[in-house]
């Protein structure tokens, strides 16, 4: 079967679709990667250096810097969460539809978001 019926929204059909969350999820497994390197290593030196925080100058701005990768690890993994539900999304044949109204998703919308669940008026407004 081919893109246009199945009701494909994007010029670019599903093959691109596929080939964009593909090269997405790529992508978020090697931040993910180095994350996670930039966290054991952070880890690790802390090991290294006295573990007085109260009296260590540097205690405050490593805990901040642990913080700050864990913060990203944990949005990377989200994101990677995100583009494995669209490509589910992808297979059954419903991805680019509005979870909420069931219309079509703008193909822009796609092209910005691909991993994007809500058309523009149905997506909530704000942070996630």
């Amino acid at each position: 079967m081919d893109d246009s019926a199945r009701g494909e929204p994007s010029p670019y059909g599903y093959a691109s679709a596929r080939a964009r969350l593909a090269a997405d999820r790529a992508d978020t497994l090697a931040r993910t990667a180095a994350l996670i390197r930039d966290f054991d290593g952070i880890i690790a030196a802390n090991a290294l250096v006295a573990v007085d925080d109260e009296h260590d100058p540097e205690g405050s701005s490593t805990a901040f810097e642990r913080a700050h990768v864990a913060a990203l690890l944990a949005r990377a993994r989200e994101h990677l969460d995100d583009v494995d539900q669209a490509q589910e999304r992808l297979a059954r044949g419903d991805y680019g539809r509005c979870e909420r109204c069931g219309e079509p998703i703008p193909a822009e919308r796609m092209e910005a978001r691909p991993t994007a669940t809500t058309c523009v008026p149905c997506a909530p407004s704000g942070p996630r």
